[in-house]
């Protein structure tokens, strides 16, 4: 009876997190199935908020608490920031505070994975040449 009341249900909770906003997206350990979802814009009215670290842990717990109901007690983290061809590679002001609050609220943390994506040559970066001269 004890081992089943410690056993192990994981999950994935997908965090993307840029300087705007924050989103945390819990799925099944497949990633096929969503099973909580919360984001900045969820839980504060001003826009300018909503990539806040204050928001980020509000909606991390919103996600988590949801998550539990539904039987996932222990995630694997991927965390991304907007990344991409000209998108910023360092995440958003969210991320630390959404991981930290994740395990704070009863959730196991299994791995923290960057997934950002990042160009492997593709088209020309802008502001030519020589870069942005400021």
């Amino acid at each position: 009876m004890a081992k089943e009341k410690n056993k192990l249900r994981w999950g994935i909770a997908h965090i993307y997190s840029s300087y705007n906003n924050t989103i945390i997206h819990i799925t099944d350990i497949t990633g096929s199935e969503s099973i909580a979802k919360a984001s900045g814009g969820m839980v504060v009215k001003a826009h300018r908020l909503e990539g806040s670290p204050s928001a980020a842990m509000t909606c991390a717990r919103l996600a988590a608490e949801g998550a539990l109901e539904k039987g996932i007690n222990a995630v694997h983290v991927k965390i991304r920031a907007k990344g991409g061809h000209n998108g910023p590679v360092s995440t958003g002001p969210g991320a630390n505070a959404a991981i930290k609050t994740l395990s704070r609220v009863g959730l196991k943390i299994g791995i923290i994975e960057d997934v950002t994506p990042l160009p492997h040559d593709g088209c020309k970066k802008k502001y030519g040449r020589r870069g942005r001269r400021v």
